[in-house]
């Protein structure tokens, strides 16, 4: 073992060895044309090894040695995305692709062809890589779009990740640059995995996609380190500058206008894109390319369950923008799901949050899609019928999407004689009160509300989910437990639980009590939107209880609106309409949101007219860090004026709103002379008004 004190010829002999090792690994696994033998690259890395624990000072964030795993950790912590991890809506027919694309094309008002940036839809975990000066400083998984698991001495352990770019900062890559990509086991190591798991009596993983995800959350590196996990970069998220504007500067020189071409400069910098790849400029090459991968999905080295499809031209992607959880601009066109035979045994009936009775055959277990299925959806009597489903048939399975297990058909020819017909019931299963069928509907509903515990039960988890009310600690268990007991009936009781009544529920003690009515508090401070939403009225999501709040500022307003009033609302249809004024001629509803309104405070909804809103018809984008008011607060002052607030920069934009570490967003605004604020400005102005 080399004992050498570290010295200007131990430093550059280790700068080389980077260097060695690192374009050895470039070629290897992401050129996949290898120039050494393995003896060589082992030769090589048994040599840094050697330096570096003999000389702990040379062993740096970005040393190739990094990547065998360090010491456990205790706990994953969390990570917050600059730019937010969304996931991507699906489509399973060629007509569903086309209605996509129109629907873009719609966006746009043009009807020319996209050219579209086409890659293979990886079964694995999305991640985040965020390289500071060209050094990987931290990794995240996707989360919840928004919070992620700290997963950066796992992704370190990833052959294929490279700890430094290649190139020149400044000129080849900026100062802050997250690649976005997806983290896969290839068949061959998940085959391999199983085989050991197997011989050690261990239990194995069922698919490729599972094993990346447990080898990604291990708390002990060096065991990620002999999963052989691989990685596939397919986007950006935040890029920016640290420090200086011309690091800004060069932030535009680095970012092309393509999709496709971003995704070589990241290539470029030693992270592996998919070979597979491609630009399509014509709607029968987005056929040809489906099909293609397709028929070469068992011969690929990877698992994939369809193909990714993006709009190859950045600046229409950022005029199309974002819906709550997915982009515009791309889609995932998901192959036909696995399919098996199995039997269904029985056909029992579930009641949902809205009273829905929801037909599910159990089945005669069956491995499809990678997971053991036992339990199917029927959805309705029409479906039933349409398949022509009987208890003990034989039918083919099929995981719709790979997640939503579904009968496809009865295949007739193995109908036996001791088959029986599926009977709907007359009365709800749960509560024994009538059932009926709205008009135009095919979902049989209980009409019992409330009073049906099934109801009750669905109605409180909603009232207290996280984009509700967010009551911390009430979990679906817990609420079963109460609704069982009779503390609860509906939302309402919730603020009528002691300490006691919560201590004495399974698995809570006194302290998880206290947390609970201390959440309970927090909640009855809330907002209209929020409230409306809460409610769980039937087709009313978060952004149409938003509409209704704006529109109505009051409870009362909204519960006197008659049918025509409501469709006057954003996105408020004729359906929509009458489930609200459903919901409010019911007496016990109206007890629940009276005793609610009585519980729960809101600030107050001013109606201002058009002279009373100066930022009306003006567009504002928000980008970088506000230090004097948080980016939420910002956008709803902004609102609250009369402006509408963007979440990209266009021609249309009036003011692009500049905090700290403002990156593209601030460079493209001034390249197309959009009026730029600072934070100071922009408080000055919302104090002009207020």
């Amino acid at each position: 073992m080399l004992t050498i004190e570290p010295s200007k010829t131990l430093v550059e002999k280790v700068k080389q060895l980077h260097q060695q090792i690192n374009q050895y690994n470039h070629q290897y696994y992401v050129l996949d044309q290898p120039s050494v033998p393995d003896a060589e690259y082992d030769r090589l890395m048994r040599e840094l090894l050697e330096i570096e624990q003999a000389n702990p000072a040379l062993k740096t964030l970005d040393s190739p040695s990094q990547k065998v795993g360090g010491q456990p950790l205790k706990a994953f912590s969390q990570v917050t995305h600059q730019v937010s991890m969304l996931s991507l809506d699906n489509v399973f027919s060629n007509d569903e692709w086309q209605a996509f694309v129109k629907r873009i094309q719609d966006r746009l008002a043009s009807d020319q062809t996209l050219v579209i940036c086409a890659e293979p839809k990886l079964d694995g975990l999305a991640v985040s890589l965020r390289y500071e000066q060209g050094v990987l400083v931290q990794a995240a998984t996707r989360g919840d779009g928004r919070t992620g698991e700290n997963i950066t001495e796992n992704i370190r352990t990833i052959k294929s990740i490279p700890l430094k770019l290649t190139g020149k900062r400044g000129t080849d890559y900026p100062d802050v640059m997250e690649v976005r990509g997806e983290v896969f086991m290839p068949k061959a190591s998940f085959e391999q995995l199983n085989v050991t798991a197997k011989k050690k009596g261990e239990k194995a993983f069922a698919n490729p996609r599972n094993a990346a995800a447990g080898s990604l959350r291990q708390l002990d590196s060096k065991i990620t380190a002999k999963r052989n996990l691989d990685f596939y970069a397919y986007g950006l998220g935040f890029v920016g500058d640290l420090h200086s504007k011309e690091m800004l500067e060069s932030e535009q020189v680095f970012l092309k206008s393509s999709h496709y071409q971003r995704l070589c400069q990241v290539k470029a910098l030693g992270l592996p894109m998919c070979p597979e790849v491609r630009l399509l400029d014509s709607p029968q090459q987005v056929q040809d390319f489906y099909q293609d991968i397709l028929n070469k999905r068992d011969e690929l080295s990877y698992e994939i369950d369809g193909t990714v499809l993006k709009v190859d031209d950045i600046s229409l992607q950022e005029r199309l923008g974002f819906v709550a959880r997915a982009p515009r601009w791309a889609i995932a066109y998901k192959f036909p799901a696995q399919e098996e035979l199995t039997q269904v045994e029985d056909v029992e009936f579930q009641v949902g949050r809205t009273g829905a009775i929801t037909p599910v055959a159990r089945l005669k277990p069956v491995f499809v899609g990678g997971v053991t299925v036992s339990n199917a959806t029927l959805h309705n009597q029409d479906e039933i019928e349409r398949l022509g489903l009987r208890v003990g048939d034989t039918v083919v399975i099929r995981r719709a999407g790979d997640v939503i297990p579904q009968i496809v058909s009865v295949v007739l020819e193995k109908r036996g004689d001791n088959t029986t017909d599926v009977l709907f019931p007359d009365t709800c299963p749960i509560c024994d009160s009538k059932v009926a069928k709205a008009e135009g509907e095919a979902v049989l509903r209980c009409t019992a509300g409330l009073f049906c515990q099934a109801q009750r039960k669905e109605a409180i988890k909603h009232f207290s989910s996280r984009k509700a009310h967010d009551i911390d600690g009430l979990g679906d268990k817990l609420v079963e437990q109460l609704v069982d007991e009779n503390l609860i009936n509906t939302p309402a009781d919730l603020f009528k639980l002691t300490e006691i009544d919560i201590s004495t529920m399974e698995r809570m003690g006194s302290k998880s009590a206290k947390n609970l009515i201390t959440s309970l508090e927090r909640a009855k401070h809330t907002t209209l939107a929020k409230f409306i939403y809460g409610l769980g009225i039937r087709e009313v999501g978060e952004a149409t209880a938003a509409n209704l709040a704006n529109h109505f500022c009051t409870l009362s307003a909204m519960q006197d609106a008659n049918f025509e009033t409501l469709q006057k609302v954003d996105d408020v249809g004729a359906i929509v309409a009458k489930n609200i004024t459903a919901f409010f001629k019911e007496e016990h509803n109206l007890a629940v949101v009276s005793t609610l309104d009585s519980i729960m405070t809101w600030p107050d909804i001013v109606i201002k007219s058009a002279g009373e809103l100066p930022l009306a018809e003006q567009t504002f984008v928000l980008t970088g860090t506000l230090s004097q008011m948080g980016r939420s607060e910002a956008k709803s002052a902004l609102q609250s004026l009369g402006a509408k607030v963007s979440g990209s920069v266009s021609a249309k934009t009036h003011f692009l709103v500049a905090g700290e570490k403002a990156g593209s967003k601030l460079t493209k605004a001034q390249d197309l002379g959009v009026s730029v604020l600072t934070e100071d400005e922009l408080v000055s102005l919302l104090a002009k008004y207020n």
